[in-house]
């Protein structure tokens, strides 16, 4: 039989919020805990449970002050000399927000618009219930991805299970302090993604090179379907392109990715370098693979036919020559006139792939990623479309998610990057053409809010900065400013998700890696204790010694 927990009160300050009291002795009420009660449509109708989150819980009835003026002395002791009736002592007026009753057939929640009268019996939740209405998706269903578990109930009990479909259609972000745990919680969604029952095409954009460890993805037989007689018939991969690996090819560029990279450019120089990028072009109609030479070429050619000799901008040109040979000629780690990753190679069903751009000046990496994001963009719409055919370069039949990490620095707050352009295109209307985004960054107060507001499913960790906060709370529309209270208490692997993937936000105890993580911090006392460790001090003190002893430059001793 059901035993109530607390008795309603009356309506809250809103019209979707109640409260109720309760004596709470096993101290179970906690808040984000889910209680419900039973609403009644009808004679012919079937009472509804109707859901809600507990928000507020304060104390009503405790001891009396003066019980607890003296910390020797325990305040049952002197209640029971006095005869104080202790049964009616530590009363709790706990404060809900009505999630409504679920829906199976249009799989949302519906809210009564009424709260419950005075005097109703309010219920626990129980884990079969929660784990039913929560999530979108049934574990290890396709399309399902299994985050980890309720934060209210013990490890295991209620599976926080996200929906994959969503994710890609509305975008993520995946926003933390430094150490909260952002990385792994990244880690784990993409081990969802490669899992037999989604078995995506994966991108991530690395530039920490903290996402290596993924290459044990097709080591481990969790990934691994099997036939009947033990055959596999799916195996993740993961590819790893290390930053030297990592090419532009020149004709991918644009006028405006130009622009960006060649910096602090005077009106004059903006002007032939336009016309002569569009001579360029014009000249190599039939051939788009051009190189840096071809485009200095053509903005000298562009210069003379103009009527404006060498005479009057030959100091331009040269200026603007060198800035070229700079970054494009003498930047071959980066920037090819005729190589670049093909994007069959990049993005394949059942692959994750890792650019690992850590070695590579910011302002390159930006434009890595606007001319990667470009591609990709165009060579979904135009295969949506039809316009491309099987073994065009531009044919890629098959949705996307790419991952982004320190997402701040692709799309900077007050800073018009060239990938915060292509960012906002590809999120805006990248979900028509399957081509899905997750940003990860530990400041959103740093991050463009436009982008940050185009990212319909959220999963917030530990945040303390007052300036992140807020942009959370103006940017994230579906996370209750009562749940945004706990970001400052969230430990370590705690997450509140929130969006479209979910039937409503929740808090959620992320599950355990599969595979090693790769983001961890250096353990600094301990690494100083290693440089001792295999040989006696004198050894290591002879060796410095020597050192000393070679080294010819100048020292102080005192």
């Amino acid at each position: 039989m059901l035993q109530a927990v607390g008795i309603t009160k009356g309506p809250g300050e809103t019209p979707h919020e109640y409260t109720f009291i309760s004596q709470d002795e096993a101290q179970i009420l906690k808040t984000g805990e889910y209680v419900w009660y039973e609403l009644h449509h009808g004679q012919n109708q079937e009472p509804r449970r109707v859901l809600g989150r507990i928000t507020e819980r304060h104390a009503v009835q405790q001891y009396p002050d003066t019980f607890l003026a003296e910390p020797s002395v325990p305040p049952d002791e002197i209640a029971a000399l006095i005869g104080y009736d202790r049964s009616a002592s530590d009363l709790f007026e706990l404060r809900v927000d009505i999630m409504g009753y679920y829906d199976e057939q249009l799989g949302a929640f519906i809210n009564p618009w009424i709260p419950p009268p005075s005097g109703r019996a309010i219920y626990l939740a129980d884990d079969a219930l929660l784990a039913t209405v929560l999530s979108k998706r049934k574990q290890e269903s396709i399309g399902s991805a299994h985050i980890g578990d309720l934060l209210t109930r013990g490890p295991g009990a209620v599976p926080i299970v996200i929906d994959v479909k969503e994710l890609v259609s509305t975008h993520l972000a995946i926003i933390a302090s430094t150490g909260a745990g952002k990385s792994y919680l990244a880690g784990v969604l993409i081990e969802e993604l490669m899992r037999a029952y989604n078995r995506a095409a994966v991108l991530i954009i690395d530039p920490h090179g903290e996402y290596g460890t993924l290459d044990e993805l097709p080591n481990h037989d969790a990934f691994t379907e099997r036939a009947a007689n033990g055959m596999a018939i799916y195996r993740p991969t993961t590819r790893v392109f290390k930053h030297d690996q990592v090419k532009v090819r020149l004709s991918t560029l644009t006028l405006a990715d130009l622009r960006y990279l060649l910096p602090e450019m005077t009106d004059k120089q903006h002007h032939l370098l336009s016309r002569g990028f569009r001579r360029m072009l014009d000249k190599r109609k039939g051939n788009p693979h051009w190189t840096a030479q071809d485009l200095l070429d053509a903005i000298k050619e562009s210069a003379s036919a103009g009527g404006e000799g060498e005479r009057d901008d030959s100091g331009t040109i040269g200026a603007l020559e060198w800035k070229i040979e700079q970054r494009l000629l003498d930047n071959e780690m980066v920037f090819s006139p005729s190589h670049h990753l093909e994007l069959r190679e990049l993005c394949k069903p059942g692959q994750c792939t890792v650019l690992q751009i850590n070695e590579i000046d910011e302002r390159d990496q930006q434009v890595i990623v606007a001319t990667t994001l470009r591609r990709l963009y165009n060579a979904r719409m135009e295969t949506d479309r039809g316009k491309v055919s099987a073994g065009d370069e531009k044919h890629l039949p098959y949705p996307v998610f790419i991952l982004l990490e320190e997402a701040h620095h692709f799309a900077p707050a007050g800073d018009d990057a060239i990938s915060t352009r292509v960012l906002k295109t590809v999120l805006a209307e990248g979900r028509k053409f399957g081509m899905g985004v997750g940003l990860i960054s530990q400041r959103p107060g740093k991050l463009n809010a436009d982008v940050l507001s185009q990212c319909q499913t959220q999963c917030i960790m530990r945040i303390v900065n007052e300036l992140d906060q807020h942009t959370i709370a103006t940017a994230v529309e579906s996370v209750g400013h009562e749940l945004l209270r706990n970001l400052p208490a969230l430990s370590k692997g705690q997450v509140i998700i929130a969006g479209s993937a979910v039937n409503t936000p929740v808090l959620c105890r992320v599950r355990q890696r599969i595979t090693r993580h790769g983001g961890e911090s250096h353990d600094a006392p301990a690494q100083w204790q290693t440089y001792f460790a295999g040989e006696s001090v004198a050894d290591r003190l002879r060796a410095d010694a020597i050192t000393v002893r070679n080294d010819t430059g100048p020292r102080l001793y005192r």
